[in-house]
């Protein structure tokens, strides 16, 4: 299933008892199409945050037979959800596939209007407001050091036997006609909290309060850095979720499940 979803009314993309979330959404409409109280869980190319949204989110699940062949399935599914919650494609998907870990690459965008004449009340849903003016110039070349294969402790919120090892291959800065500044990070997988971590760190960079090598020094930590401040989630958007062809996606499955050690 590849979907869409504004994360504003939701407590992330994992279920919870007793919280809206966009798994519990999805599963719940799957239950009522299927008729079954015993469907097994979806599973998502990258967990999602309170009030983080995706344009590219990618999840599957083992059906029964007889639903995953109705060729209305994608119309019904969408009739029983909400509008900030779109499924956009259905598929039988490739053997071997897995969503989370068949995935080679995810790209995210964080969106910042750090001028009064750029923000659009329309898009405060999904643009951060910064009070003060960034330095694009800066902003790029803190982002330099960070790219490749670095143990970003000092950015993630660290999970137990989570491994937060990563190869960083993307993080660009833009400024878009309309002023507001766009940040694209792409990585072959994230840990919690990462992009909007590394996006602090940035910030703090872009308004002058650190030196362009100050994010990439703290590489070196095996700890979370208490000094990075994590940006709000609603700047955040899942952009494209990668894949390698089909007969390598086996393959793909056993290289993202080995854990990486530190460096």
């Amino acid at each position: 299933m590849d979907l869409s979803y504004d994360g504003t009314g939701f407590a992330g993309w994992a279920f919870q008892p007793d919280q809206r979330t966009v798994q519990g959404e999805l599963e719940s409409a799957l239950g009522t199409l299927s008729r079954r109280l015993d469907l097994p869980r979806v599973t998502v190319a990258g967990r999602t945050d309170a009030g983080v949204h995706a344009r590219g989110q990618v999840a599957h699940i083992d059906l029964p037979e007889e639903l995953a062949d109705d060729r209305l399935l994608l119309r019904r599914l969408n009739g029983l959800l909400a509008p900030d919650v779109r499924v956009r494609r259905v598929s039988r998907a490739p053997q071997g596939f897995d969503a989370r870990f068949s995935g080679v690459s995810r790209t995210y965008r964080y969106r910042i209007a750090d001028g009064p004449e750029s923000v659009d009340p329309l898009r405060r849903h999904d643009t951060l407001g910064w009070p003060r003016p960034l330095d694009l110039q800066a902003l790029r070349a803190a982002s330099a050091g960070l790219l490749g294969l670095h143990d970003f402790a000092a950015f993630c919120r660290r999970r137990e036997g989570a491994t937060t090892v990563r190869t960083l291959l993307r993080l660009e800065w833009n400024r878009e006609t309309d002023g507001v500044l766009v940040a694209t990070v792409q990585a072959d997988a994230f840990c919690h909290s990462m992009v909007r971590s590394l996006v602090g760190a940035l910030l703090a960079v872009g308004e002058g309060r650190h030196p362009a090598e100050w994010p990439a020094s703290l590489l070196a930590s095996t700890e979370r850095a208490t000094a990075v401040a994590v940006a709000p989630a609603h700047g955040l958007t899942l952009e494209a979720v990668e894949y390698p062809p089909d007969d390598q996606l086996l393959a793909r499955q056993a290289v993202t499940r080995n854990l990486r050690e530190r460096l």
